[in-house]
């Protein structure tokens, strides 16, 4: 592995992934050649719980801050949240031009006119047949079919190769919205000659292919259909225009008023609307209408699909909304899990359930399918791209593995392995990855941006997992004890008790300047502190102790 001292691309092509390569999500993507960089995608992922108390997590943007001289600018292929949503975070720093279609450029444009910095960044807009060049980087969207309007490849024509760089994407015959790039035409981009194809990964092992969003629409047809004289609430993704435009198509076929609940779907149907699309969806109606038309005349979409606790749908079954369901009436989850949100999920279908609200999912009916490709799909793309090199990405480990190990059994010569930091070199001579650059995880706390390690989120999950523990040193040697989060109940008073003659106790230890040395005094408080917690409760709690003024 030879070791590049300024990271300033030579006469090659490179590539390193910031995000999205050993997870899903957070999709952050650099092309370097002839001195400069050009970055695909800047997303985001939502908070979990081993970052307790955030709510979004970042990519750590430094190697490419340290280095945005040579950034040219960020092309992005979609509006998942997962490929702009670092956008507004970030897009100031990096002081470079986005790229994007129109429905993608619109909803990054209200949120950067929500962060308030719209008129500091340069946004094109970009028609989806233009070629448009960026230093050495020339670029042309390729539409593929995916879970949202406008999902795109990208052909990245460089003076070392192509690029088919995928995005999300997966083959549908009957998309509902948009019209995807057909095999011929994917054909002819591989007849041109492909370097390397940068492929999503996330459905690898998957055996079948992904599914069309018109099969969708034929069940949420026959699903709503079978349940005259009831409520039907579905939930989905809010970016997926086609679903929205099928439940507006199933609520006229049903005989149904359609009523929306949640703010992302309002913004989803408005911009969606300014770009052409949606433009045959029915009237909707408020909640207000829509609780007082007969119960098997009212289609409610809501957003909460994820278990988001203050999302629509969570609401609804909280009883705390407008909109009210009841025993016999139907929730239909058009949408799939997400990994890491079953727990959400169950919680809010098990409130439901204990309601005798019926619950449908993809389990038990088509009313879902996703929008990333299945090992045929794969096996299909390689077949019409005939790359030379196969990068996967967008997946964790296993599902890049996966995809590695499928693209040489079809035949593709040569393979990179790679995570988030590998420095790879992918022309000229042999692709392989030269070096690790700096990557890492960033955090959104409240107001702050942080490092998703560092000491605050550290010591939250300590408190979290073994409680606090305060000892209040006064200036006449009287000792305090407060506990936080010990699992005592009612022996806690006789805890505080027996801790506090324990500080003491080993206060009086102490000998000669170690009394008089501030240092030593707290070190003696914490650790008797500590010892009596353990003792009590088996826990090792944080122990902090304050000196009372002399």
């Amino acid at each position: 592995m030879t070791k590049s001292k300024s990271h300033k691309p030579g006469n090659e092509l490179l590539f390193c992934a910031l995000g999205g390569s050993g997870e899903i999500g957070m999709n952050v993507n650099l092309y370097g050649c002839n001195g400069k960089w050009l970055m695909v995608d800047l997303g985001m992922t939502f908070g979990a719980n081993e970052y307790p108390g955030t709510e979004l997590v970042f990519a750590d943007l430094d190697f490419i801050e340290q280095r945005k001289a040579d950034l040219l600018g960020v092309v992005l292929t979609h509006a998942h949240e997962d490929h702009i949503g670092a956008v507004p975070y970030f897009a100031q720093e990096l002081g470079v031009p986005l790229y994007a279609t129109p429905f993608t450029a619109l909803l990054v444009k209200d949120k950067l006119e929500e962060a308030g910095i719209a008129r500091e960044i340069e946004l094109n807009v970009i028609d989806h047949l233009d070629e448009f060049q960026i230093g050495p980087f020339g670029i042309r969207y390729v539409p593929l079919a995916h879970s949202i309007a406008e999902g795109n490849a990208l052909v990245i024509e460089t003076p070392y190769g192509r690029i088919f760089h995928t995005g999300d994407w997966k083959l549908d015959d009957a998309p509902l919205v948009g019209t995807p790039a057909t095999a011929a035409e994917l054909t002819a981009i591989g007849d041109q000659g492909v370097l390397a194809l940068v492929c999503d990964s996330t459905n690898v092992f998957n055996p079948e292919a992904s599914g069309s969003e018109g099969m969708v629409r034929e069940a949420l047809l026959a699903e709503v259909a079978k349940h005259q004289g009831k409520r039907v609430l579905v939930t989905t993704f809010a970016s997926n225009v086609a679903r929205l435009q099928t439940l507006g198509e199933v609520a006229d076929a049903t005989g149904r008023r359609l009523c929306v609940a949640g703010r992302s779907l309002d913004r989803i149907i408005r911009t969606a609307k300014a770009c052409g699309y949606l433009q045959n969806l029915p009237d909707l109606v408020d909640f207000q209408t829509a609780m007082a038309l007969p119960r098997g005349e009212v289609l409610i979409l809501a957003t909460g699909g994820q278990g988001e606790p203050r999302a629509a749908l969570s609401r609804i079954a909280e009883e705390s909304h407008q909109i009210a369901l009841s025993s016999g009436d139907v929730v239909l989850f058009s949408s799939r899990q997400i990994p890491g949100n079953e727990i959400a999920i169950g919680r809010i279908q098990n409130r439901l359930a204990t309601r005798n609200i019926a619950i449908v999912t993809d389990r038990q009916s088509e009313i879902h399918v996703s929008g990333h490709p299945g090992r045929p799909e794969l096996e299909a793309l390689y077949s019409w791209i005939r790359p030379q090199i196969l990068v996967p990405v967008h997946g964790e480990m296993r599902h890049m593995k996966e995809q590695a190990q499928l693209g040489k059994e079809r035949g593709i010569p040569q393979t990179v392995f790679q995570g988030n930091g590998d420095l790879v070199r992918l022309a000229p001579g042999k692709p392989g990855k030269i070096e690790e650059v700096r990557n890492g995880r960033l955090i959104l706390d409240g107001d702050i941006i942080a490092p998703a390690n560092g000491e605050a989120i550290v010591m939250r999950r300590r408190l979290a997992q073994n409680g606090l523990v305060i000892v209040v040193l006064g200036a006449q040697g009287q000792v305090q004890v407060e506990a936080i989060g010990l699992p005592l109940e009612e022996d806690l008073d006789d805890f505080i008790a027996e801790a506090q003659q324990d500080v003491a106790a080993a206060l009086t230890k102490l000998k000669g300047t170690q009394k008089r040395d501030a240092e030593a005094v707290i070190e003696a408080a914490r650790l008797a502190a500590r010892r009596a917690a353990q003792r009590w409760s088996g826990k090792k709690p944080q122990v902090r102790v304050i000196m009372g003024a002399a």
